[in-house]
């Protein structure tokens, strides 16, 4: 009867789920973006946007958790269509955990704020840049099912892995120095530990993409 006035409003709602789940990854990479910049310039008052901004973060996943549901209920999808949308259900998740992490990074800036400055931040930056790029790459492979980029997210997460433990190396030298410091440090150190865990949570999203596109489940197998 109308099979294609359905078939047109099923490639809208699917086009929608994607558009929000990129919207929602966008969001969680600005507070990435913003925690680690108030870190940097000491600004308390970004930090704060960042904290606000979660409930933002909350709502996508409860929207986009319906979506889903919704679409699994009414629609009935098969094969790439029902793998895209529990892969969207899962990739939530990870997401919401994400800005969650941002926040607790935030919180810790607020902190630091409160204090004379530990040293100049280098590698933090850079480790969350690289983070922000991999979330792009891993959104990216969801979106277009590429599972060549999914599998070069997986990869990186060991470079984040190193990045953190420089970190911790350089930060324990300034508490056996100045135990006056250890306060502020373990600070610091828990922020290259949010960031870490943020990166885990890519890779979980990533590893969920491969398994959508090849129905491989990589998942624990790291030797």
């Amino acid at each position: 009867m109308n099979s294609k006035h359905t078939d047109k409003k099923y490639s809208q709602e699917l086009k929608s789920l994607k558009e929000k789940i990129l919207k929602m990854g966008g969001r969680v990479e600005e507070m990435i973006a913003w925690s680690i910049e108030a870190l940097v310039n000491r600004d308390s008052e970004l930090a704060e946007k960042v904290i606000s901004t979660d409930h933002q973060v909350n709502r996508f996943e409860v929207e986009i958790d319906e979506d889903c549901l919704s679409l699994l209920a009414l629609r009935q999808p098969i094969a790439s269509d029902l793998r895209f949308i529990t892969t969207g259900l899962k990739i939530v998740t990870d997401l919401e955990r994400i800005g969650d992490m941002a926040v607790n990074v935030a919180e810790r800036v607020l902190e630091l704020n409160e204090e004379p400055q530990l040293k100049p931040y280098i590698d933090i930056p850079r480790m969350a840049q690289d983070i922000e790029k991999m979330i792009q790459d891993c959104l990216d492979a969801f979106v277009w099912s590429n599972f060549e980029l999914a599998e070069d997210v997986c990869k990186r997460d060991d470079a984040i892995d190193d990045l953190y433990q420089q970190i911790f190396r350089e930060v324990l030298t300034f508490m056996m120095q100045d135990q006056t410091t250890i306060p502020r440090a373990m600070r610091v150190i828990f922020i290259a530990k949010y960031l870490e865990r943020i990166a885990d949570h890519t890779t979980n999203i990533a590893e969920m993409v491969i398994f959508m596109v090849k129905g491989k489940d990589i998942r624990h197998l790291s030797s």
